[in-house]
């Protein structure tokens, strides 16, 4: 029997949820096809947030035969064989090649490819969830653009679960499945961004309460709980204790309490919500640690980007780690009120006139109307600084950064009052 994931595979790239960033008006995927030109690609992202669909959609788009070849399962002469198909396609447009988890081919297998991307006989499309750029080979990812897919959002899940409810009672002849919100937004917190294992959840909870001739399904959440394994609790992704918990979360951490730290991130995760934990982890790193430890933002985004690659239950480990390590770290918050401070004075100034000497001044004309013709260029002096205005005129003198009192940027702020004081 066909899995319900698979029957609600989208049709068009308009019902791809979520990727806005990829799909739509103006969009480079949305572009590829309107132009029917497309490019070779890794398609870069977690699990379950549609790569392959998108891929067969553009073949489909394109007048295209796609073959789908995967990379941990599929060997050289596999590949050797989809590409000796070539000359049977006279109708179309020609082939593309999606190779799942394209990172588990070998150096072999992946230069076999590179003849027939260069000769322009096939589109590749790769997928991974490794970053292409340390787990492909450099000579096939040179030849391909890098398309990154983002996680779902919650909201995106949800939809798609309601899209697959209505489907079900279609295909079913039911009248009516009632299924608590408390229930859809618990299983669509378990799916940590990925479409199929909510919609797969899903499915298991409509198939254990179908029965032959009834007109109606009525899911509770203690069926929820029984056949997922998972208690629910009071976890209101919409609601006030969802954000309740965020901002006591982010609190500990800012007060130096890793341990109450600890506790929240269970209470997170218990619910599933990995994507907010990691949002709200790399918005510390800046808000609360920022300058402080300046490390802590790049060990943080790699926390949290094994996070998505690893999924629950594993995820819990690399993210205690960063909620450790920002806990202990000292803190300043002198990054986000600079830059506050910033855009308070450009939301209260109606004219901002920018200084003549910093104006570019590499075009014809240039010179005649002042540009950079006063500029100082400060690799040209002592501890590569000179002393000139670089604010624009009315807020010369202006100070948005205000060092904080950690070691690293006391260390950085007597620096440059060494170097400019001399």
């Amino acid at each position: 029997m066909e899995p319900l994931a698979s029957k609600l595979r989208p049709k068009n790239l308009n019902e791809v949820l979520g990727q806005k960033h990829l799909i739509g008006e103006g969009k480079i995927l949305s572009s590829m096809v309107k132009s029917g030109s497309l490019m070779n690609m890794i398609f870069y992202g977690p699990p379950g947030i549609g790569k392959t669909t998108v891929a067969r959609l553009l073949a489909d788009l394109t007048d295209r035969k796609f073959i789908s070849l995967n990379a941990s399962t599929d060997s050289l002469k596999d590949v050797k064989n989809a590409l000796e198909e070539l000359n049977m396609f006279m109708g179309q447009k020609g082939l593309l090649l999606y190779i799942d988890e394209i990172h588990l081919f070998n150096r072999r297998n992946q230069q076999v490819l590179l003849d027939y991307m260069e000769n322009g006989k096939i589109i590749l499309v790769g997928s991974t969830t490794e970053n292409p750029h340390f787990a492909v080979f450099k000579a096939l990812l040179s030849r391909a653009m890098v398309i990154e897919f983002k996680p779902l959002e919650f909201e995106d899940i949800l939809d798609g679960m309601n899209r697959a409810i209505t489907f079900y009672k279609e295909e079913k002849g039911l009248k009516e499945v009632l299924i608590s919100k408390v229930s859809m937004d618990f299983i669509a917190s378990l799916a940590n961004g990925d479409m199929r294992k909510a919609i797969n959840n899903l499915e298991l909870l409509l198939l254990s309460k179908d029965r032959v001739n009834q007109e109606r399904i009525e899911i509770s959440q203690e069926d929820v709980e029984t056949l997922l394994q998972r208690k629910i609790i009071n976890f209101d992704m919409d609601g006030d204790y969802h954000y309740d918990l965020l901002s006591a979360f982010q609190k500990s951490i800012r007060g130096s309490d890793e341990n109450a730290a600890l506790l929240y991130l269970a209470m997170l995760l218990k619910g599933g919500d990995l994507i907010s934990v990691n949002r709200r982890l790399l918005v510390i790193a800046a808000e609360d640690i920022g300058l402080a430890n300046p490390q802590a933002i790049s060990i943080v985004k790699a926390c949290t980007d094994a996070a998505l690659t690893l999924g629950l239950p594993e995820a819990r480990i690399v993210l205690a780690q960063a909620v450790i390590l920002l806990a202990t770290s000292p803190k300043s918050n002198s990054v986000i009120t600079a830059i506050d401070s910033a855009i308070s004075t450009v939301d209260s100034t109606s004219v901002l006139e920018l200084p003549a000497h910093l104006r570019d001044g590499h075009y014809a004309g240039a010179k005649s109307l002042g540009r950079m013709q006063k500029y100082l260029y400060p690799h040209s002096y002592k501890n590569n600084y000179v002393k000139q205005n670089y604010m624009p005129k009315g807020l010369e003198g202006r100070k948005f950064y205000v060092t904080g009192t950690n070691k690293y940027e006391d260390a950085t702020k007597n620096y440059w009052k060494q170097i400019k004081e001399e």
